[in-house]
């Protein structure tokens, strides 16, 4: 099964597939003495400047994809925010190079610019926004989360060295969590969210959720144990929900089939769903794909897990029932968190309760 992995930021790339506008020959001569780094942030600041329409600004940072559903499910989310958010310009990033590339390539879409943190960040600066409002989409306060903050920090300090500092020092910069970034508030919100939409799946069967979850060596700030904390949080309701894992240890598709045998659950209805923000590779592969590595039985890997097998065929090898209902809508569409409106909520809301940082000089703040 294709995972995406976490890449360092390498843009240089997708450079050659971008040109300035209408340039006449002396602004060539001019623009050849300045770095790809510098002609890449000269299209976000292009952006920036075509689309300011006040003196606030809401940046969406997402992970990213290369499905045009996931497009869809972020130009919604954007849109809601446009439209609930009056007063701000709204704007969408992603953090994955990889993704970035790809959809700039149009490699599944048609061609799209979404620009990594840093880039919208200092053309925000640039313009100098009066107030900027980060709102992470990420599912858990782990690894993505931390690009993230790290984004901001760079800003705050003046990392380019080329911003006013007087501007830095007076500007307010504001951070809108993830999903489940607080225990047992945000955990408990979402776990009732999901049970509105999934209690009658939970009421025939069992339904499963599938995160992605950091390896332990990319588990920043321990944030897995969301999902085990999401997993008892969902039970309180109904005895049916497991959340499981495409990255994290001991929380495989595999784990979770060992938490239902021990519950009893050996047989019946297996219900699936995606635990992330948009439905791409992950959910429509790893777990409602057609790979399968069965062959009268299958081989564990050394963390116990069964690869190149999506949820899907290892359950129903299992002898469970899998009904493609619970993880479709009528159209046959697997979907992701934000194309819940109660989900999307859940974001709105920390971003109206998104919390002042101060980072200016301190590169590593307590």
């Amino acid at each position: 099964m294709k995972k995406i992995k976490f890449f360092a930021m390498m843009i240089a790339a997708a450079l050659t597939s971008f040109s300035l506008a209408a340039c006449s020959d002396d602004d060539d001569n001019k623009s050849s003495n300045i770095s790809n780094t510098e002609r890449y942030q000269q299209e976000v600041d292009a952006t920036v400047r075509a689309q300011k329409t006040g003196d606030k600004a809401i940046l969406l940072v997402a992970f990213g994809s290369t499905w045009q559903q996931a497009y869809d499910a972020f130009d919604l989310t954007a849109k809601e925010y446009k439209n609930e958010f009056l007063g701000y310009d709204v704007y969408l990033s992603f953090s994955s190079a990889i993704c970035i590339n790809r959809a700039m390539a149009a490699e599944n879409t048609d061609a799209r610019s979404f620009y990594e943190p840093k880039y919208w960040l200092e053309a925000f600066g640039r313009v100098q926004y009066k107030e900027v409002v980060v709102q992470s989409l990420q599912v858990i306060p782990g690894e993505e989360y931390t690009r993230v903050i790290n984004a901001m920090k760079d800003f705050a300090n003046n990392s380019n060295g080329d911003l006013d500092d007087n501007y830095l020092a007076t500007m307010t910069l504001k951070l809108g969590y993830p999903l489940m970034a607080e225990y047992p508030s945000d955990v408990d919100a979402l776990a009732n969210a999901l049970h509105t939409n999934f209690g009658s799946y939970a009421s025939k069967g069992a339904m499963l959720f599938m995160g992605h979850g950091n390896p332990d060596t990319y588990d920043t700030y321990k944030a897995n144990i969301r999902y085990t904390q999401l997993e008892e949080s969902l039970q309180k309701l109904n005895k049916n929900y497991y959340v499981g894992t495409v990255d994290m240890k001991e929380n495989f598709k595999t784990h979770v089939h060992e938490r239902m045998v021990a519950d009893g659950l050996t047989s019946g209805n297996v219900y699936c769903a995606p635990l992330m923000s948009i439905a791409g590779d992950h959910a429509h592969n790893d777990m409602a794909g057609d790979d399968d590595a069965w062959d009268n039985g299958y081989e564990y890997n050394d963390e116990g897990e069964v690869e190149d097998t999506s949820w899907k065929l290892y359950f129903q090898h299992m002898g469970y029932s899998i009904d493609a209902d619970s993880y479709t809508d009528n159209k046959g569409i697997v979907k992701g968190l934000l194309e819940f409106s109660n989900v999307r909520a859940l974001y709105k809301t920390h971003t109206r309760n998104a919390e002042t940082v101060d980072y200016y000089h301190s590169k590593n703040p307590e």
